[in-house]
């Protein structure tokens, strides 16, 4: 997996030429080739493909997006793009400076970004409404950008990609560097800096945030107690009928215990005051627990049998917004159906248990529930460490340090890591649509 075959080389000379830059997410990405095809296929056609948004927008889209986790990696990208599309400069001093038709978007992306479940048709039929109003192929494509970057940046953060060189927060470390060398250290790309001068002759280094406390200290089963736990699921599943009841009731406990699952420690506000600050307003509405929503009658639980994105929001999409259901079609089914049948150093592993075990448990996170999945299989096969990574990454990824991520899956080979990070982005991604597409849906009929 480690050599960069011919296809690989020209999906990255692609990405080269759509970004004028080889940057960090596609060379993380690149260890899943096919993966990175879709996902370069995608952000290309929602950021330069035809759409009803012009093509400023669209960058400026992003930097809202992205700015809800603070990530200035995505930010300082789309910045940069928003020039090259002949963006008005005067626009990136922040939301204030933007026209108010984009500043109508943010409470739909504050709202996207953490409690998808809060959305509905009066946010649509607001935007719809009105001076600066939106057609609704604009909400649409709109929704997209939110989506793919939010979801962007949780895999930024859970990889832990650096910036580019060449912004100026290119020349820090984000990171914890171990003093143990004999640590693998993935994800310090080669083009990352090695303490690089600031240009006053120091050295600088920020210092990381403390670990999630409850990461610390757990000990995994390992890869093969995982392989014989999937063994003897998939035996008992063919003699096994459990009522919808019991089934209603095992997603309830998954979800009751991820809230109790201590969130990572918020890194210190300073980045706030760089010149990220001014695209983020009310930075205190953060992710909060479905399981603890208050009234449970107000807001149900999603059950995709009502509303799945094969049913529903697939063509949706594809009717208001021309040929993007497809990309995002493909796009899900490659990062849920990926497999090597590798697992650690083992060969010929059937892995489709565990992958669909992530997968459900981050919808799970955002209250949606799949009626024909028994959420027992959660607990038997993700572990506490592993459950609070996902958390972390999904709901704060702002926070997730790289000692994290070296900290979890202890067994995996990098390549898997990454792989589960894309579940995280792809899952998280589809959560988020399907909540604003059934608002969409309601709000048209």
């Amino acid at each position: 997996m480690g050599q960069i075959c011919n296809d690989t080389h020209m999906l990255l000379m692609d990405a080269f030429l759509q970004n004028n830059r080889l940057d960090h997410v596609s060379r993380v990405m690149s260890s899943h080739p096919t993966y990175l095809e879709h996902f370069l296929r995608t952000q290309n056609f929602i950021l330069r493909g035809d759409g009803p948004l012009p093509y400023d927008y669209r960058h400026l889209i992003a930097i809202m997006a992205a700015g809800r986790h603070q990530c200035s990696y995505l930010i300082n990208l789309q910045k940069t793009e928003f020039l090259h599309q002949g963006g008005l400069e005067s626009w990136l001093k922040g939301l204030r400076s933007i026209p108010g038709k984009l500043q109508d978007l943010y409470e739909i992306n504050k709202i996207l970004a953490h409690r998808p479940w809060l959305l509905n048709k009066s946010h649509i039929e607001k935007l719809t409404k009105g001076k600066d109003s939106w057609s609704l192929a604009e909400v649409v494509h709109a929704i997209v950008l939110l989506a793919h970057f939010h979801s962007l940046s949780s895999f930024v953060f859970s990889c832990g990609i650096n910036e580019e060189l060449d912004n100026s927060m290119g020349h820090h470390y984000k990171e914890n560097i171990q003093a143990n060398s004999n640590i693998p250290k993935p994800l310090k790309l080669s083009s990352s800096p090695k303490q690089i001068p600031n240009g006053i002759g120091k050295n600088e280094k920020l210092p990381s945030p403390p670990s999630s406390p409850s990461i610390v200290g757990e000990q995994e089963v390992g890869v093969e107690t995982l392989m014989e736990r999937m063994k003897r699921l998939s035996e008992k599943s063919e003699s096994y009928q459990i009522t919808q009841e019991e089934l209603s009731k095992r997603f309830e406990t998954v979800e009751t215990q991820s809230a109790e699952l201590a969130a990572a420690p918020q890194r210190s506000s300073s980045v706030l005051d760089s010149d990220i600050g001014h695209f983020i307003e009310d930075p205190a509405f953060i992710y909060q627990d479905f399981a603890k929503r208050g009234q449970l009658n107000d807001i149900p639980t999603f059950r995709v049998q009502d509303y799945s994105w094969d049913d529903h929001g697939y063509s949706l999409v594809n009717r208001l917004y021309n040929d993007v259901g497809n990309l995002l079609d493909d796009k899900f089914k490659t990062a849920y159906n990926l497999t090597y049948y590798t697992m650690g150093t083992h060969n010929k592993v059937d892995t489709s248990r565990f992958r669909r075990a992530i997968w459900n448990y981050i919808q799970c996170m955002f209250g949606i529930r799949h009626d024909d999945y028994d959420y027992n299989e959660v607990n038997q096969l993700l572990e506490r460490s592993l459950k609070t990574f996902i958390k972390s990454a999904v709901c704060y990824p702002e926070r997730v340090t790289k000692r994290d991520y070296d900290r979890v899956m202890r067994e995996f080979k990098h390549s898997e890591k990454v792989h589960v990070n894309l579940m995280i982005l792809e899952a998280r991604m589809q959560a988020e649509l399907l909540y604003a597409l059934r608002a969409v849906m309601r709000y048209m009929t």
